[in-house]
């Protein structure tokens, strides 16, 4: 297993190899993840082994970075670091028995079984196809581009016009297109998928608009993890004193969709095989803060940790202080 970071510093930018409590950078010419994976594809190898061919002996204390305390400052694990909207943020809903009841118990229908339900038990009946075979379709959610992602320590905004900000303790998928349209999964990433829960929970028809917000991934790209079941933690932290915590947990074993199924009910619209892009997709979530009436304030650190995949993420949520203002569109 391989635990990659980006780094900058001003204009520069590097890839480094985790090796606690260090970190060991990359040669100069790689900037960037996007970088190595789109070599690895053109050369046919595992990006991994790319990856042992191209150390430098320079490195660098990983404390220091992690803290915000260094010069260089962590990036998201992976991005596309030429043309940011050419990087889609998407993810899969639906995909955990917990957070199935929590959406249940949000929009509170009194029907016998809600939309919610009724969509994660197909999961539960067809979300695990045979080799080769093609499953139920998994809720699938748009968040934004590239231009939303942050990076470990970054501030995660509840803008004017949303109503709430709650953390989604996730892992992500990252990808890279090839040139021929197949998709490349580079490997996993610990994320926040963050969302407006109290605007979703007045009509599930919300949803959509719920998730164009910004959201966390890394500090660390896990290159070669097994996804099975997979044990983590989320916490809020006010003031220095953690206010909520829950075991969370996630991995094939514990979700209704394989991630196989997943992949290619997101890669079969030809749009999102565009070769060069980049995707990062979150599977789910297991337990959400706001399920147990947790309402998240300016300055709350979110913490979100999975075992065997790097350091915890941390973001403060930013609770912007301005008021809604009126889009007018300019008539050309």
């Amino acid at each position: 297993m391989l635990r990659l970071i980006q780094i900058r510093n001003g204009s520069l930018r590097r890839v480094a190899v985790v090796e606690e409590p260090r970190v060991r950078l990359l040669e100069a010419k790689l900037a960037s993840v996007y970088a190595l994976a789109i070599e690895a594809i053109a050369q046919g190898k595992k990006l991994a082994d790319l990856v042992q061919t191209k150390l430098s002996p320079e490195t660098l204390n990983y404390d220091a970075i992690y803290r915000g305390e260094a010069p260089w400052k962590l990036l998201p694990p992976l991005d596309h670091p030429d043309e940011p909207a050419r990087c889609l943020v998407s993810g899969t809903g639906l995909t955990h028995l917990g957070s199935a009841k929590s959406r249940s118990a949000m929009h509170g229908a009194s029907e016998t079984m809600t939309d919610s339900m009724k969509m994660f038990h197909l999961g539960v009946e067809q979300g695990k196809p045979g080799p080769g075979k093609i499953g139920a379709a998994p809720e699938w959610f748009y968040k934004g581009t590239g231009t939303i992602l942050r990076a470990h320590g970054g501030p995660l905004l509840v803008p004017p016009y949303a109503e709430d900000g709650g953390e989604e303790g996730e892992i992500a998928g990252c990808y890279v297109i090839g040139p021929d349209g197949r998709p490349g999964r580079v490997g996993f990433a610990v994320g926040n998928e963050f969302s407006d829960h109290v605007f979703e929970k007045k009509n599930y028809l919300n949803l959509a608009g719920s998730k164009i917000r910004t959201c966390a991934l890394g500090p660390e790209l896990v290159v070669g993890a097994e996804f099975q079941s997979v044990a983590g933690e989320v916490q809020i932290e006010r003031a220095g004193k953690i206010v909520w915590a829950k075991a969370i947990h996630t991995g094939e074993t514990e979700m209704c969709h394989s991630l196989a199924n997943i992949e290619h009910h997101h890669f079969k619209f030809e749009t999102n095989r565009r070769p060069g892009d980049v995707h990062v997709h979150y599977f789910g979530a297991d337990f959400l803060s706001f399920g147990d009436g947790v309402k998240l304030t300016d300055g709350d650190v979110m913490r979100v940790r999975y075992d065997g995949f790097g350091r915890a993420l941390d973001n403060p949520l930013q609770v912007a202080k301005n008021s809604a203002k009126l889009i007018v569109t300019q008539i050309l």
